[in-house]
């Protein structure tokens, strides 16, 4: 099939049988026909999005002639989107990190700069297929992953989504209840946040493109206020407490963890560009994608970097940083009540990844299986948000530790995924969308069947888990580096996946076809 951005295409489709032989049909033409509760909220969420705009049928394609042109202010949202949903008090959180495995804020800064643009450049690639194909991005991989295994790629993303909003939920919740000087708990601060962010995701892509596009402004300058206020006190001078291979393996754990932050974003990046025309710029959507993503997480964690250094001649500081970040923040800025003020103000960070998160999160759920796709979005919404709160309120203690271990973990799979979309579509698609039967995408016949991407895929697990530095598990290969290991999961996952994908989806080509 040639893709003609132009024709009309058909909307979700599934094979059913009639007179033996196959036939597509849409999910929104299956819906209309059934009745009870689901059919009820899913025909109140099509009224609202007539009238209010509020988004009802998430998973579906958007066709080119449901698009318009979109005005240059819109396009801000290609970078606006990823700063607010970056600068935050968890990426201020993170840049605590290198401190801590005994590196010097010199050398923290280095690793979080360009790290971040490495890894931000997998989500800029991965976002260059949404406005072309129309496509949320766990659709785009089921042209690699196939039908089924696909679904797994859509259960870790739902999760991955959903542990981002819950470590965003206790940064900003302890950031709460330092303002309020411990009359707002831990737990209801997290609850505050979430509902919030609940409230903004259930509207849906609209609603969250207009609050993110300006959303950032307001972090920037409260970031440029940190740096302005504690720079003096910042400390290059002390040494690095690691040296030799204890050196390295707190060098290559920092960077997975810099490396999970930044390229977690790309199994959801296109999903907030479905609705730019398909001729939209795929190099304008790459650069401001990976910068979007890498200069906002470097302020917040450059930012993070340098204040950790002055813990070592700052102890009031360093006694306030064990009360939790909020005390910190309000601790080291001046005066009080201005410290409290941007406090409250950087509460609402934790809103803007809660946004993303639970909305990406909903659609990911949404493409398990053909019945939860009939399952309203808004419940969906419901679910993912009930979970965050479990997870947030359950881990609230161990804010470093869940850092540590998720965004590790965060980057192992990302690696995976990504390099498999970027050679199912360099190598067996030669970099051409006349190639992909966008017609098709939700049709289990006109797709791969995903063996060469579950094989490859497959040794990635074994990779990580040779390679992974984690606090309940230390794979073989990063035991070697050091006395408290050192992370080489992605390096080697990169490597593995890389070599494992071409022949294996050369022999599914050759003999299956698809």
């Amino acid at each position: 099939m040639v893709y003609d951005p132009e024709k009309s295409l058909a909307t979700v489709q599934q094979p059913t049988e009639k007179h033996g032989s196959p036939e597509v049909i849409s999910v929104n033409d299956a819906a209309s026909h059934e009745t009870g509760i689901l059919a009820s909220i899913r025909a109140l969420e099509a009224k609202l999005d007539k009238k209010l705009g509020i988004e009802s049928d998430a998973i579906e394609r958007k066709r080119a002639e449901d698009k318009r042109e979109v005005h240059w202010v819109e396009e801000i949202s290609m970078a606006a989107l990823w700063a607010s949903g970056t600068m935050n008090t968890s990426c201020f959180a993170t840049g605590f990190l290198g401190w801590e495995f005994g590196l010097t804020m010199k050398q923290s800064i280095l690793i979080t700069i360009f790290v971040s643009i490495m890894a931000a450049s997998l989500s800029g690639f991965c976002a260059t297929f949404g406005a072309v194909t129309g496509l949320r991005q766990i659709s785009v991989s089921r042209y690699s992953f196939g039908w089924w295994p696909n679904k797994l790629v859509a259960l870790l993303n739902g999760i991955q989504q959903m542990g981002w909003a819950a470590v965003a939920c206790i940064t900003g919740g302890l950031a709460l209840t330092a303002v309020s000087d411990g009359h707002v708990s831990l737990i209801l601060g997290i609850v505050i946040l979430a509902v919030v962010a609940l409230f903004i995701s259930c509207v849906g892509l609209k609603a969250i493109l207009i609050y993110e596009r300006w959303a950032w402004m307001v972090f920037l300058v409260i970031f440029l206020i940190i740096y302005g206020e504690t720079g003096e006190y910042a400390d290059n001078a002390a040494p690095a407490t690691v040296t030799g291979s204890s050196f390295s393996g707190a060098v290559l754990s920092l960077m997975a963890i810099v490396y999970g932050s930044s390229a977690s974003w790309c199994t959801m990046a296109s999903d907030y560009y479905v609705h730019y025309p398909a001729n939209t710029s795929r190099l304008k959507v790459f650069l401001m994608t990976t910068f979007g993503i890498s200069i906002p997480t470097s302020i917040g964690m450059v930012a993070g970097c340098m204040v950790a250094s002055a813990l070592n001649t700052k102890p009031e500081w360093s006694a306030a940083y064990d009360q939790g970040i909020g005390y910190l923040i309000q601790e080291m800025l001046h005066p009080r009540g201005f410290a409290k003020f941007l406090l409250t103000l950087l509460v609402l960070s934790g809103i803007n990844v809660n946004v993303i998160s639970i909305y990406s999160s909903a659609i990911s759920f949404q493409q398990l299986a053909r019945p939860f796709a009939r399952i309203p979005r808004s419940l969906w919404t419901l679910f993912c948000f009930a979970c965050i709160l479990g997870l947030s309120i359950g881990g609230r203690q161990k804010l470093n530790e869940y850092l540590q271990n998720f965004l590790s973990l965060l980057g192992y799979w990302c690696t995976s995924y990504a390099i498999i979309l970027f050679q199912e579509h360099y190598i067996f698609r030669k970099g051409n969308f006349d190639n992909y039967d966008l017609e098709g995408w939700n049709d289990p016949a006109k797709l791969p069947l995903g063996i060469g991407a579950s094989v490859a895929f497959s040794l990635g697990v074994v990779a990580w888990c040779l390679g992974m530095d984690e606090t309940w598990f230390i794979g073989p290969l990063a035991a070697t580096i050091g006395d408290a290991g050192g992370d080489v999961a992605n390096e080697f996952t990169f490597v593995v996946t890389a070599l494992a994908y071409l022949p294996a989806r050369y022999l599914e080509l050759k003999y299956v076809g698809r």
